[in-house]
């Protein structure tokens, strides 16, 4: 019975926001008269195109990390709005609208109650929004440094104080991270895996501890400024007269108090989202020459998966589930690989789950994945599926045929990588001369090259072996018959020791994942950021 007026009360705001958006999707309703009313919808608020202007409202809404649950708190945030999109845009923000009720119904006359309050703005004209720019291949340099210069003078005009500054350490900035990964925990399974999920959260915690005193010396040259916080594409337009950036965050200072580099990082992993990655990365570059601030290239990739990770909350939220997967996986790849290609190598003895570990390794990231044993079938004209019959095996296992196996499976891994910004390549690199050549190829195209060698004892391995005669799906020729002479051809890579992650398979294969996921994170945290080419180290 105590539900009863809880639920009376919801059902009585949701039909109040039915009749408030119907009154504002009406043209008749605002006093300049428009043609037509075109209504975006948003998590947090409602936007009217009403030409020339726009109206925005904001939602009844309290998500934790902002609250528009009384009218005094939206007025509050309206005004915050007008006042902070001003710094960069004063022409646009015009003003805050009363907005009354009577018997009637809504009105924009000052007839009755205050019910709500909109903020108006001036419409910006379609095809200049960089978005837009984007999908018709009209941005590039010249378009970039234009957003680089008019935040360079928005950032020098914002004077930090020691109150701003205190959001740029590490104990602040877990206030942020820690509500995000509260928030998203109930997502795990859904549009995030759990072992994402624990992967992110790792390297995000790794990097704390690991880049103290990097966050600290940002503090003290003055890094941390009042920014605009939600900066990404669909907030830029940009015509031959005007660069217009828009739409700041206003209901909470700490999403704005933050470091230059986190607030062009969202930007940067805006352009990587949409499939730009260069454009990312001369966005970076280009700023961190003009402001004098290659230091900022030191955490972007800790930024920008900050960000993939609120984005994906966000696209979660508004039910957008595929956007928010990939969103999420852009996250674990800023969290395990950076922002540089990578090749990721899962390698071993036969029998130790290589193909198993790579695919669920591929799926995680979200990156193609390339098997040497299908690829050597292919080449071969064999069915996939189909144990080689003995007269073929020779041949189809020749130094010749192997050559042609392991190079196409570079090639196609390279190739892939400049793509999509990695992929896994599932090959036993049983000898030291194949792992030559691929080092070799990944320097000559200028792609980081990871090393996963999957580790099992002889009992688990010649269990494995055993399956594969009952299964079905089973690409790889080896059985428990060739493991002996497969083994003793086997060299250990000792020569990649320095840089080589060694997994066992002994229990499940979501633990081996996991695990190696674990430790690109420690390494992606520890590091120095390759940044074309160039090593900027803390």
């Amino acid at each position: 019975m105590d539900q009863l007026p809880v639920i009376a009360q919801m059902l009585d705001c949701s039909k109040r926001n039915e009749q408030l958006t119907a009154f504002l999707k009406s043209p008749s309703s605002y006093p300049h008269a428009p043609k037509a009313v075109r209504a975006i919808e948003t998590h947090i608020s409602w936007v009217f195109i009403v030409s020339p202007f726009v109206f925005k409202v904001k939602k009844p809404v309290n998500l934790g990390f902002l609250d528009f649950s009384t009218l005094a708190k939206r007025q509050h945030f309206c005004r915050r709005e007008l006042a902070l999109n001003r710094r960069l845009c004063p022409e646009v923000y015009l003003e805050v609208i009363p907005i009354y009720e009577n018997a009637r119904g809504f009105s924009f006359k000052a007839e009755g109650e205050i019910a709500e309050y909109a903020l108006k703005m001036r419409e910006l004209e379609d095809g200049w929004f960089l978005r837009e720019l984007l999908e018709k291949k009209s941005a590039g340099e010249p378009e970039i440094n234009r957003v680089i210069s008019r935040l360079h003078r928005f950032y020098e005009s914002e004077t930090p104080t020691p109150e701003i500054e205190a959001w740029g350490s590490p104990e602040k900035l877990k206030i942020s991270t820690a509500e995000n990964f509260e928030q998203v925990k109930e997502l795990v399974g859904e549009t995030i895996s759990a072992i994402a999920f624990e992967t992110i959260r790792h390297f995000t915690n790794k990097f704390y501890v690991a880049k103290k005193s990097l966050f600290q010396e940002r503090i003290e040259k003055h890094r941390i400024r009042d920014c605009n916080g939600d900066l990404h594409l669909d907030h830029i337009h940009l015509t031959p007269e005007a660069t217009t950036i828009f739409d700041c965050i206003e209901f909470g200072d700490r999403f704005r108090f933050i470091d230059i580099a986190n607030d062009l990082a969202f930007l940067a992993m805006d352009f990587d989202f949409e499939g730009r990655r260069e454009l990312g990365k001369l966005l970076l570059r280009n700023a961190a020459t003009e402001l004098r601030d290659l230091g900022m290239l030191k955490l972007v990739d800790f930024y920008k998966c900050y960000r993939a990770f609120v984005r994906g909350k966000v696209e979660s939220l508004q039910a957008h589930t595929e956007r928010a997967k990939r969103y999420f996986h852009l996250a674990i790849r800023y969290a395990t690989a950076g922002s540089e290609s990578l090749i990721l190598v899962v390698m071993g003895r036969i029998g130790t789950g290589k193909t198993m570990v790579a695919r669920a390794l591929a799926s995680e990231l979200d990156w193609p994945a390339f098997s040497s044993d299908e690829i050597r079938k292919t080449l071969a004209g064999l069915p996939l599926r189909e144990r080689t019959a003995p007269q073929l095996r020779e041949q189809t296992y020749s130094e010749s045929l192997t050559k042609q196996t392991y190079a196409e499976l570079v090639r196609e891994g390279l190739t892939a990588a400049a793509a999509h910004g990695g992929a896994v390549l599932d090959a036993t690199f049983s000898s030291r001369a194949r792992r030559d050549f691929l080092r070799t190829q990944c320097a000559e195209a200028n792609i980081r090259l990871q090393i996963v060698e999957l580790v099992a004892d002889d009992t688990q391995i010649a269990t494995r072996l055993k399956l594969r005669e009952k299964s079905a799906e089973e690409i790889s020729d080896a059985r428990l018959e060739d493991f002996e002479k497969l083994s003793a051809a086997y060299e250990r890579p000792s020569e990649v020791a320095a840089d080589l992650i060694q997994i066992s398979t002994a229990g499940k294969c979501a633990d081996a994942v996991k695990n190696a996921l674990l430790h690109l994170a420690d390494h992606q945290a520890e590091s120095g950021t390759t940044w074309d080419g160039m090593v900027v180290s803390s």
